[in-house]
């Protein structure tokens, strides 16, 4: 039990459950961080390594989020040890299974993340009802298609730009994980004229300097292949994504893409973290030093989870994106200043901006730890 009270502080978690029912190979862990300002919402993360730290750090990064967004909703996650890829019956098997293991834990609003989508979110809906991300059939925002997290991250690079040298028209952008996230930031952002030369899947990756056609990749996903199959750009791992030279470099898949080993290779004047923690601290501070903006993951990824938001109070699409527009560009203005009024690094003006609305949330409950 030593290693995983070292990770308790002030804020939480305040419970961890884990889940284990062999007969349907269900392995998996729940983390609620924070409830101070209401339930948790955090998204199920369904992969073969997910681990116990990394639920962790994952519902820390909600609190975070949830509360710099001004949401009324604390931080969790849940993370499913598994193949999201596996046969479908069995995903639903596995799917359903959670979902009845955490029925009574009414502290935490289930919803997607990597690895499952809003099918999984409608066989949760009809074993317990407690979850957002749902089809549209069934009265959900549907997430992933119309882009919300990808939308929000297009914001949050707009406003960062006026802290920059060069504007969105023009630049070159690189999206390290074309998948739900990344195709939608990268969509958004050419629809304001930016040029896509990069992009990477768990597969490959691709490069062309005089562009890549955007919807070209999102067909070739839709089809079960890999960017790297795309005939116009150079081939590579997709390791070699942190290689090509941009303006604007986007992380949008795992934890901890860039850390001090690779840190150096990265050549880019703006960050926008698409991801949760896809960088390390050490490796934000050594690009800050080096002159490049970063706008931390909980700030500019916060569309996804102002969207299910809106979803669980019943707000329409057209309500949703008109939050996530006005949440975004005023918080990322808001942490941008503060880099430049106070001297910090950005993420420790995102951290105070989200402890600032987490300790007022506290003062009004009866037990205050602050």
């Amino acid at each position: 039990m030593e290693d995983i009270y070292k990770f308790y502080d002030e804020l939480g978690p305040t419970k961890i459950v884990h889940v284990y029912e062999p007969r349907i190979n269900l392995k998996a862990v729940l983390v609620v961080d924070n409830v101070a300002a209401g339930p948790s919402i955090g998204g199920i993360r369904m992969a073969p390594d997910v681990s116990t730290q990394e639920c962790f750090r994952l519902a820390r990064a909600m609190t975070m989020k949830n509360a710099a967004a001004g949401l009324a909703h604390g931080g969790g996650k849940a993370v499913v040890y598994g193949d999201p890829k596996m046969p479908r019956d069995e995903k639903e098997l596995v799917i359903r299974g959670l979902a009845n293991a955490l029925r009574d834990i009414k502290e935490y609003i289930l919803a997607p993340d990597m690895g499952t989508d809003e099918e999984c979110m409608a066989w949760i809906k009809d074993e317990i009802g407690r979850v957002v991300g749902l089809p549209q059939e069934i009265g959900g925002i549907p997430l992933d298609e119309i882009g919300a997290t990808g939308f929000g991250l297009c914001h949050a690079a707009e406003v960062a730009l006026a802290d920059c040298d060069f504007e969105l028209a023009g630049s070159r952008v690189v999206i390290q994980g074309f998948g739900a996230v990344g195709k939608h930031a990268a969509r958004f952002l050419v629809d304001k004229g930016a040029t896509l030369i990069g992009a990477c899947d768990s597969k490959g990756s691709i490069h062309n300097l005089e562009g890549i056609d955007v919807e070209d990749l999102i067909a070739l996903k839709a089809a079960g292949r890999s960017v790297a199959d795309h005939p116009d750009g150079q081939k590579g791992d997709r390791e070699a994504v942190i290689d090509m030279e941009c303006d604007i470099w986007i992380p949008a898949a795992r934890p901890d893409v860039i850390h001090e080993d690779n840190v150096g290779r990265l050549k880019t004047r703006l960050v926008i973290e698409g991801a949760n923690i896809p960088i390390t601290h050490d490796a934000e501070k050594t690009l800050h030093e080096r002159g490049i903006l970063v706008v931390p993951d909980f700030i500019a990824n916060a569309g996804g989870v102002i969207c299910a938001a809106m979803e669980y109070k019943g707000a329409t699409k057209t309500m949703a994106f008109e939050a996530i527009e006005e949440r975004l560009r005023q918080n990322t203005r808001q942490v941008l200043d503060n880099v430049k009024n106070k001297q910090i690094l950005p993420r420790q003006a995102a951290i105070d901006l989200a402890l600032q609305r987490i300790k007022r949330a506290v003062s009004y409950k009866r037990w205050s730890i602050f």
